[in-house]
């Protein structure tokens, strides 16, 4: 697997990453966004400092991944229950 050294900067430190090298553009992504985040708090609420600010991109993606894992897990579920129902419907007309 091909490993890539990559700094990444948030919040004006540098986090040096050994990751590999088919990750890098997520991971360079992410640490844009983080930026972006930070920027935008910084400008539109009472951060008071980059801790806040970062505090507040925790809560934020936090509450992002939570949506999206629960938004998932209803659509395999509802998606399961239209197989079973699928599959009893061709059982009936198998018989």
């Amino acid at each position: 697997m091909d490993v890539r050294r990559i700094t990444i900067n948030i919040a004006g430190r540098v986090y040096p990453l050994n990751v590999p090298a088919a990750e890098e553009e997520t991971l360079r992504k992410v640490g844009k966004q983080i930026e972006s985040m930070i920027k935008d708090f910084e400008q539109n609420f009472d951060v008071r400092d980059k801790q806040d600010a970062l505090a507040m991109c925790a809560l934020k993606l936090g509450t992002n991944a939570e949506v999206v894992s629960l938004n998932y897990e209803k659509n395999i579920n509802s998606t399961n229950e239209r197989l079973v129902q699928i599959n009893q419907s061709l059982n009936e007309i198998g018989k």
